[in-house]
């Protein structure tokens, strides 16, 4: 199964400076060398956007040339949106990116690697798989 990597994994093995703790290092390095790796557009502009260090954008842009984008269409945008919509029947609230990778994720069958707690409460209202870092 592909995995989709959320904005939080990538920052942690990308951008900051000290990088993934190990588990989540180690468990992106194995993603990598089985070609598992997804990646939609969105995440990558989260990621590029904000890096003030000219050097450190061409950098992170690089690595991420390495993952062809998942391709997203007006179907995933749609349910994108009936999820919003369903999470915030329940009083969950998260952003229009989190629920494209949801739809995304769902629509394509594959699961999803974040560290962000928010996907934990869109997983009890939606049909989403969470990938776990063998630790």
């Amino acid at each position: 199964m592909k995995v989709l990597v959320d904005t939080a994994i990538w920052s942690l093995a990308l951008r900051r400076r000290r990088g993934a703790t190990a588990v989540e290092a180690a468990e992106l390095s194995e993603l990598v060398q089985d070609g598992r790796i997804a990646i939609i557009g969105p995440v990558r502009q989260e990621l590029l956007s904000g890096i003030k260090e000219r050097e450190q954008f061409e950098r992170v842009r690089e690595h991420l040339r390495a993952f062809p984008d998942t391709d997203v269409t007006s179907i995933d945008f749609e349910e994108a949106a009936a999820f919003f919509n369903r999470c915030r029947a329940k009083g969950i609230q998260g952003s229009n990116t989190d629920f494209l990778i949801c739809a995304v994720a769902v629509r394509n069958e594959f699961s999803i690697f974040t560290t962000d707690e928010d996907f934990g409460r869109y997983a009890r209202v939606l049909p989403i798989v969470l990938h776990d870092a063998r630790g």
